[in-house]
């Protein structure tokens, strides 16, 4: 009776490891397209805020503040993914404010309203980090929270080489920033799509 009592367990346990390494390849997945775009992007906002007609001091100041309001609202936003709970809704409003900004990008006729498209992007990422993190470590915990993180870490870091990659490419191509700026909108629509899809094949993974 015990021997069975202990099987049933082990298969409840690998049951459980297996929908923990398809949650974590998912959310890999979409850190991987979301890197694609907005590493992507990073790789050519300062020449293309200077063609705008930025100068050097405006180009360093929009960088750092940036970089401001990406890490200091994640306090925020972890408040607020621990007081409500909705780590999904607050993951989903994120990456949309995050990944499309980067294509409104083409569409900047100033340096003003790429600036602030650029904040914008950082304040998605902001917003989606501390919730997603939360689910995440929660099927990391299945797994092996080294491996788990480790595993979604290379992925992100896939993305971040395939993005500037992809936008030199276009440069290389067409020499526009506009037209490279336009191409990341693929891997951001694909990234919303991989998001919505492990929500709905997951809705509760922080249970």
């Amino acid at each position: 009776m015990d021997q069975l009592e202990e099987a049933k367990s082990n298969g409840y346990k690998n049951i459980l490891k297996d929908h923990a390494w398809k949650f974590i390849i998912l959310l890999g997945l979409v850190s991987l397209l979301a890197d694609m775009t907005y590493e992507g992007s990073r790789s050519i906002t300062g020449p293309y805020l200077s063609i705008l007609g930025a100068s050097a001091v405006v180009i360093g100041f929009i960088s750092g503040f940036g970089k401001l309001v990406g890490y200091g609202l994640r306090y925020a936003s972890g408040y607020l993914s621990d007081s409500t709970r909705k780590y999904w809704s607050i993951t989903i409003i994120g990456y949309a404010v995050n990944l499309l900004a980067v294509p409104l990008l083409a569409l900047a006729g100033s340096w003003e309203i790429a600036a602030v498209l650029l904040i914008t992007e950082r304040l998605g990422k902001a917003i989606r980090t501390p919730a997603r993190d939360v689910m995440l470590s929660h099927a990391t915990s299945q797994v092996g929270s080294g491996w788990g993180f480790g595993f979604h870490e290379a992925m992100d870091q896939v993305g971040a080489i395939l993005g500037p990659l992809m936008v030199a490419s276009i440069l290389y191509i067409k020499g526009s920033y506009q037209m490279s700026f336009a191409f990341l909108l693929i891997p951001a629509i694909l990234a919303l799509a991989v998001l919505t899809l492990s929500r709905f094949l997951y809705p509760h993974p922080h249970i």
